[in-house]
Protein backbone atom coordinates (compact mmCIF):
# COMPACT_ATOMS: atom_id res chain seq x y z
CA UNK A 1 0.00 0.00 0.00
CA UNK A 2 1.04 3.61 -1.24
CA UNK A 3 1.17 6.45 1.03
CA UNK A 4 1.53 10.43 -0.32
CA UNK A 5 1.76 12.40 2.93
CA UNK A 6 1.95 16.41 1.52
CA UNK A 7 2.31 19.53 3.35
CA UNK A 8 1.54 18.48 6.37
CA UNK A 9 1.39 20.66 9.62
CA UNK A 10 1.33 18.68 13.44
CA UNK A 11 0.45 20.27 16.59
CA UNK A 12 1.01 18.90 19.80
CA UNK A 13 -0.95 20.60 22.57
CA UNK A 14 -2.28 23.34 20.33
CA UNK A 15 0.79 24.38 19.80
CA UNK A 16 2.38 23.76 15.56
CA UNK A 17 5.28 21.59 16.08
CA UNK A 18 5.60 20.67 12.48
CA UNK A 19 5.32 21.98 8.81
CA UNK A 20 5.86 21.30 5.32
CA UNK A 21 6.08 17.41 5.81
CA UNK A 22 5.96 15.66 2.72
CA UNK A 23 6.63 11.85 2.03
CA UNK A 24 5.83 9.15 -0.65
CA UNK A 25 6.53 5.46 0.95
CA UNK A 26 5.23 2.52 -1.37
CA UNK A 27 4.74 -1.13 -0.61
CA UNK A 28 8.12 -3.18 0.89
CA UNK A 29 9.83 0.27 2.38
CA UNK A 30 10.64 1.38 5.45
CA UNK A 31 10.90 5.27 6.33
CA UNK A 32 13.21 6.23 9.59
CA UNK A 33 12.07 9.32 11.18
CA UNK A 34 14.78 10.76 12.69
CA UNK A 35 15.33 13.79 14.85
CA UNK A 36 16.29 15.39 18.12
CA UNK A 37 14.70 14.60 21.23
CA UNK A 38 11.49 17.14 21.08
CA UNK A 39 11.53 17.82 17.53
CA UNK A 40 8.06 16.21 16.85
CA UNK A 41 8.80 12.52 15.88
CA UNK A 42 5.92 11.25 18.06
CA UNK A 43 3.58 14.19 17.28
CA UNK A 44 4.00 13.20 13.20
CA UNK A 45 3.56 9.32 14.14
CA UNK A 46 0.43 10.16 16.00
CA UNK A 47 -0.86 12.65 13.54
CA UNK A 48 -0.15 9.87 10.59
CA UNK A 49 -1.78 7.37 12.28
CA UNK A 50 -4.65 9.36 12.84
CA UNK A 51 -4.51 10.25 16.54
CA UNK A 52 -4.17 13.82 16.46
CA UNK A 53 -5.55 15.70 13.68
CA UNK A 54 -3.30 17.74 11.41
CA UNK A 55 -3.58 21.44 11.67
CA UNK A 56 -3.43 21.08 7.60
CA UNK A 57 -2.36 18.82 4.29
CA UNK A 58 -3.00 15.15 3.28
CA UNK A 59 -2.29 12.25 4.57
CA UNK A 60 -2.97 9.78 1.65
CA UNK A 61 -3.91 6.65 3.22
CA UNK A 62 -7.01 6.04 5.95
CA UNK A 63 -5.99 5.43 9.36
CA UNK A 64 -7.46 1.71 9.24
CA UNK A 65 -5.02 1.03 7.49
CA UNK A 66 -2.42 1.57 10.16
CA UNK A 67 -1.54 -0.12 13.38
CA UNK A 68 0.51 1.87 15.70
CA UNK A 69 2.92 1.04 18.44
CA UNK A 70 4.02 4.31 20.87
CA UNK A 71 5.69 4.58 23.77
CA UNK A 72 2.95 3.32 26.03
CA UNK A 73 2.37 -0.47 25.11
CA UNK A 74 -0.92 0.29 26.39
CA UNK A 75 -1.07 -3.58 28.04
CA UNK A 76 -3.70 -4.35 31.14
CA UNK A 77 -1.96 -5.61 34.06
CA UNK A 78 -4.66 -8.14 34.67
CA UNK A 79 -4.78 -10.11 31.45
CA UNK A 80 -2.25 -12.92 30.60
CA UNK A 81 -0.30 -12.97 27.38
CA UNK A 82 -2.84 -15.39 25.82
CA UNK A 83 -5.88 -13.18 26.68
CA UNK A 84 -4.20 -9.97 25.09
CA UNK A 85 -3.63 -11.97 21.62
CA UNK A 86 -6.98 -13.43 21.51
CA UNK A 87 -8.61 -9.87 22.66
CA UNK A 88 -6.72 -7.97 20.01
CA UNK A 89 -7.52 -11.14 17.17
CA UNK A 90 -10.81 -10.51 17.77
CA UNK A 91 -10.97 -6.97 17.50
CA UNK A 92 -9.27 -6.98 14.49
CA UNK A 93 -10.72 -10.21 13.13
CA UNK A 94 -7.42 -12.03 12.44
CA UNK A 95 -5.78 -15.21 13.49
CA UNK A 96 -1.71 -13.60 13.36
CA UNK A 97 -1.89 -14.65 17.20
CA UNK A 98 0.46 -18.40 16.60
CA UNK A 99 2.83 -15.71 13.78
CA UNK A 100 3.11 -13.30 16.91
CA UNK A 101 4.07 -15.60 19.77
CA UNK A 102 6.99 -17.35 17.64
CA UNK A 103 8.09 -14.36 16.21
CA UNK A 104 8.55 -12.32 20.15
CA UNK A 105 9.03 -15.62 21.89
CA UNK A 106 5.92 -15.71 23.75
CA UNK A 107 5.29 -18.95 23.96
CA UNK A 108 6.71 -19.28 27.71
CA UNK A 109 5.02 -16.19 28.94
CA UNK A 110 1.10 -17.04 27.57
CA UNK A 111 -0.36 -17.64 31.21
CA UNK A 112 1.87 -14.89 32.70
CA UNK A 113 -0.20 -11.37 33.74
CA UNK A 114 0.85 -8.42 31.81
CA UNK A 115 1.56 -6.97 35.33
CA UNK A 116 3.98 -9.33 36.12
CA UNK A 117 6.11 -9.16 32.81
CA UNK A 118 9.50 -7.21 32.71
CA UNK A 119 9.60 -4.12 30.62
CA UNK A 120 11.43 -6.05 27.86
CA UNK A 121 8.71 -8.81 27.93
CA UNK A 122 6.12 -6.09 28.13
CA UNK A 123 7.25 -4.34 25.31
CA UNK A 124 7.31 -7.79 23.08
CA UNK A 125 3.91 -7.82 23.69
CA UNK A 126 2.71 -4.81 23.01
CA UNK A 127 4.55 -5.22 19.30
CA UNK A 128 3.36 -8.64 18.71
CA UNK A 129 0.35 -7.13 18.74
CA UNK A 130 1.29 -5.37 15.27
CA UNK A 131 1.46 -8.70 13.46
CA UNK A 132 -2.06 -9.36 15.27
CA UNK A 133 -3.77 -6.63 13.31
CA UNK A 134 -3.43 -7.28 9.97
CA UNK A 135 -2.69 -4.10 9.09
CA UNK A 136 -0.07 -3.34 6.04
CA UNK A 137 1.34 -0.09 7.81
CA UNK A 138 3.10 -0.13 10.54
CA UNK A 139 4.61 2.91 12.41
CA UNK A 140 6.54 2.37 15.24
CA UNK A 141 7.82 4.67 18.14
CA UNK A 142 11.36 3.75 19.70
CA UNK A 143 10.56 0.17 18.83
CA UNK A 144 13.68 -0.71 20.30
CA UNK A 145 13.22 1.18 24.25
CA UNK A 146 13.89 -1.87 26.97
CA UNK A 147 14.68 -4.63 24.24
CA UNK A 148 17.74 -6.32 24.60
CA UNK A 149 20.10 -7.28 21.59
CA UNK A 150 18.08 -10.65 20.85
CA UNK A 151 14.85 -9.07 20.94
CA UNK A 152 15.68 -6.34 18.70
CA UNK A 153 16.89 -8.73 16.67
CA UNK A 154 13.30 -10.46 16.56
CA UNK A 155 11.69 -6.87 16.16
CA UNK A 156 14.09 -6.54 12.87
CA UNK A 157 13.19 -9.81 11.40
CA UNK A 158 9.35 -9.11 12.03
CA UNK A 159 9.90 -5.80 10.31
CA UNK A 160 11.74 -7.39 7.37
CA UNK A 161 9.22 -10.45 7.06
CA UNK A 162 6.05 -7.16 7.12
CA UNK A 163 8.05 -5.74 4.26
CA UNK A 164 8.41 -8.60 2.12
CA UNK A 165 5.05 -9.38 2.12
CA UNK A 166 3.84 -6.18 0.72
CA UNK A 167 3.98 -4.46 3.49
CA UNK A 168 5.32 -0.93 4.85
CA UNK A 169 6.63 0.85 7.88
CA UNK A 170 7.29 3.94 9.45
CA UNK A 171 9.83 3.78 12.40
CA UNK A 172 11.13 7.09 14.72
CA UNK A 173 14.08 5.78 16.11
CA UNK A 174 17.79 6.90 17.27
CA UNK A 175 18.76 3.50 16.82
CA UNK A 176 20.96 2.33 13.79
CA UNK A 177 18.65 -1.11 12.48
CA UNK A 178 19.79 -3.11 10.15
CA UNK A 179 16.55 -3.20 7.88
CA UNK A 180 16.47 -3.51 3.64
CA UNK A 181 17.25 -0.35 2.12
CA UNK A 182 14.46 3.04 2.54
CA UNK A 183 14.56 6.23 3.18
CA UNK A 184 15.70 8.43 5.91
CA UNK A 185 13.52 11.44 6.89
CA UNK A 186 15.11 14.37 8.97
CA UNK A 187 12.27 16.06 10.39
CA UNK A 188 14.65 19.12 11.43
CA UNK A 189 14.13 21.17 8.38
CA UNK A 190 10.43 20.69 9.02
CA UNK A 191 10.41 22.20 12.68
CA UNK A 192 8.03 24.69 13.27
CA UNK A 193 9.44 28.38 14.02
CA UNK A 194 7.00 28.83 16.45
CA UNK A 195 8.66 25.54 18.48
CA UNK A 196 11.08 27.09 21.07
CA UNK A 197 14.45 25.46 20.51
CA UNK A 198 14.62 24.42 24.47
CA UNK A 199 11.00 23.66 24.91
CA UNK A 200 11.27 21.32 27.88
CA UNK A 201 7.99 19.29 27.03
CA UNK A 202 9.38 17.90 24.41
CA UNK A 203 7.51 14.38 22.89
CA UNK A 204 10.11 12.39 24.02
CA UNK A 205 8.58 12.34 27.40
CA UNK A 206 4.82 14.03 27.02
CA UNK A 207 3.30 13.30 23.38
Amino acid sequence: MQMTVTNLACARGGLQVLAGVSFTLASGQVLVVRGSNGAGKTTLLRTLAGLTPPLSGGIGVLPEAIAYAGHADGLKVQLTVAEHLRFWAGIFGTRGGQTAIDSFDLAGLLDRRAGTLSAGQRRRLGLARLLVTGRPLWCLDEPTTSLDAANTARLIRAVTAHLKGGGSAIIATHSNLDLPTGQILDITPFVAKSLPRDDPFGDGAFA
